[in-house]
This record gives structure tokens, sequence and C-alpha cells, in this order.
């Protein structure tokens, strides 16, 4: 039993509001803080009202202040952190949890605010500092980075000797009957989306222009889908962690009416970062569009279909070829029927709740700054079956990649 403090008062943080209140023997006190607190209240009085009275307090907290941080958390006195607010976010935050001595945990990687590159450097070096505090800090615990880095972990203990090579698959076949939206915060997605690809070979980063590289790949349970090559932090950390492997990288599907609309955006200038003025104020086009498309978290109620994502493996087991195909498909409306949201934003906080579990049961507990596939992946894959992520495994396929 222990405590811990939410931070992201999204999407996700509702799914992770919602799970760890379902886990009455891991957590006893769940506290959700945002820099809107009336976010937090509207979470707050579904989980309490479907999972009894004041299982889930609030408060309001500027996650950028470091100080004011600090003080939530001597206040509160959490056994854990998780990370749930923006990439931009990570590092005060990760400062504060070395001034309190309490430990940490996020889904996606630090990103600079007026730099749209995303990588490990920056938090890995705290590693030293967390190591000689005693406190972990565990990165990427969503799905893809997240449940993806477990999979290859899981086939690399389990049904390989070498991975030679991987492919991560990711693919939304779902409809949200809007003309255009992002499954999350639309700011960090669409500077995703829009920078160069990158994949690795050979020992060496390949680099490629944005969308420049796709094919249609065949997903469980929905068929065909044009597969476009992007970059993908989990990448960086797999092929660190994996030295075995030759090629890595990662694919995402997107529809012909997203593609169109956001060309047309870009054309405008409506996806640059660079602010300009307008009247007196200095806006960046990016956050003025963030501004007016749908918020992700809204996205839920009549979104139909599913995702599917997985990866798909080569290497060597026992001197022999092996290929290997590890993926869950989840459904956007059971999503939204349990947590209100849809899937996007569940495949993302049940991982998250499921790493915070483990952290508190003592079984990814280490001192010092870890990627999650450097921790036991057999009781994660139990959990995820759990908890409403079940995984199904092929093996000996064409992986069509």
């Amino acid at each position: 039993m222990g405590k811990v403090l939410i931070i992201g008062a999204g999407g996700v943080g509702r799914v992770v509001a919602h799970k760890t209140a379902q886990m009455n023997d891991v957590f006893d006190e769940i506290l959700l803080a945002s820099r809107t607190k009336s976010k937090c209240d509207a979470i707050a009085k579904d989980v309490n009202e479907k999972y009894g009275k004041d299982r889930i307090k609030t408060v309001q907290v500027d996650a950028d202040n470091v100080k004011e941080t600090v003080a939530l958390i001597n206040d509160f006195k959490p056994d854990l952190i998780i990370n749930v607010a923006l990439p931009y976010q990570d590092l005060p935050i990760m400062d504060a949890c070395l001034e309190t001595g309490v430990s940490y945990l996020d889904t996606a990687n630090y990103e600079p605010k007026d730099t749209p590159k995303f990588e490990y450097k920056w938090q890995w070096a705290y590693h030293d500092r967390f190591k000689e505090a005693g406190i972990t800090a565990i990165l990427g615990c969503g799905f893809d980075p997240g449940v993806t880095s477990i999979f290859t972990a899981y086939a690399a203990k389990h049904h390989f000797d070498e991975i030679h090579y991987l492919d991560i698959v990711d693919c939304n076949a779902g409809d949200h009957g809007k003309p255009f939206a992002t499954n999350f915060n639309p700011e960090i997605n669409i500077r995703e989306i829009t920078q160069n690809g990158r994949y690795w070979e050979n020992g060496k980063w390949i680099e490629t222009k944005p969308m420049e590289i796709h094919k249609p790949l065949n997903y469980p349970e929905i068929g065909p889908r044009e597969s476009y090559l992007m970059y993908h932090e989990e990448l960086e950390s797999l092929v660190k962690n994996f030295p075995t492997i030759k090629r890595a990288r990662f694919w995402m599907t997107f529809g012909e009416e997203y593609l169109t609309h956001l060309r047309v955006l870009q054309n405008v200038g409506m996806t640059s970062i660079e602010p300009i003025k307008v009247g007196d104020c200095e806006i960046a086009p990016l956050e003025f569009l963030k501004a007016v498309l749908p918020d992700p978290g809204s996205l839920g109620e009549n979104y139909k279909g599913q995702t599917s994502i997985g990866c798909r493996i080569q290497g060597i087991k026992d001197g022999k070829k092996r290929t290997y195909y590890v993926y869950n498909n989840c459904q956007h409306p059971e999503a939204y029927n349990e947590t209100g949201t849809q899937c996007v934003n569940y495949t993302t906080g049940v991982p998250a709740t499921i790493g915070a579990a483990l952290f508190m049961k003592g079984l990814w507990k280490k001192s010092g700054v870890w990627n999650v596939e450097q921790f036991d992946p057999d009781p994660f894959m139990d959990m995820l079956n759990k908890y409403g992520l079940p995984w199904h495994e092929k093996f000996d396929v064409d992986l069509e990649v």
C-alpha cells in the first residue's frame, strides 16, 4: 500500500485516476494535480462515484514551477509521482523529485518547448543523481513507448537468443466522426508527425523526410492500412539496451483525410512553433491550432473501432531463424465505457498504472533512471491481461516488413 501523486488531468490522467482507484490493494491514497483544478475535480467526481467516496482527492499545481511542486510533494508525501503532464514538464518534475527524495514515472520523454526534438539524453543525464538519492525514475511507461518496449524485452527473455530486426507497428482504425482531430495533445502530436523520420540500421541512424516511406500492413481484426515510417523515442533506448538489433523501425497509420488536413495546415503555417505577433500579443500558430481543435479527451463518446499496436520481431533462437508478432487490440467503445475516454488515452494510462503498481510492490524499484525494458517484463505482461490490455502472439508468420 502506498501514496501516489498523479500530475496531469488530460485524457491519460483520467485513465490513470480510474485504474489506480481500482487497485485498492496497491494505492491507499491518490492525489490528482494539475494547473487547472476544475479538470481534476471533474475526473475525481466520476472516479469517486464509481469506486467510493474520497477515493481520489485533487489539488492545483503548476508543474513548471519546481518550488510549487516541491511544496506539494512535501505536504502530501507520496511514494511515487506519475507524470502524465506535457513532456515539457518532465525535467522540472524530476528536479522536484530529486529535491524531495520521491520516485518518478512518466509515459513520454522530455521535449524542449522551443525545439521539436525528443530524445532521452536530458533524462538519462539524471541517472547518477537519482542513484545517489536512492530513488527510482521509470521512463516511457505508456504503450509506445512502454508496452512495446516490454514486448521487446519479453521476446528477448523468452523467445530469442538474438533479436535482429524490430518493427513497431501502431494502427488506429477508429472513427471519432470529426473532420480533423488528434488522439492526444495536438501540439505534441503534430510536432511529432511533421518532423523528419528516423530509423536504426547497421549501427547508425538513417533520416527520412516526414512520411516519405510508407507501405500497407495488415493488422489483426482490421486488415490492411497504409503505414508510415516515423521516428519514435523507444527506438533510441531499445537499440541501446538490445545491442544485437541490426534494424529498428516504427510505423504508424494515418487516414488520407487526416493527412490532407495536415498538409493544408502546414502549407498555411499553422503547424509552426515560431511565435508570431497578432495585435498586441505573440502566439505560436501551433498553440492557437491546439486551442481550436477538439480536446482529445472529448473524443471518446462516439468513437467506433479499435487500435492495434505491437512488435514484429525477427531473430535467432537455438541457431534457427524465428519470427514473432506480439500485439494488443483495444476497442474504443470499451475504453470509453470504463473510463470515459478513448483507446489512445486508455492504452497509455493503463501501462502507467501497472508500472506504478510494480514499483509499489517493489518489483520495479532500483535507484537511478531506467527505461521500462530494463525491468523484468513478466509481471507487467501478466498485469496487462488483468487490467484491460490483453496481448496475443504469433510465431513464424510473415511479418510483411
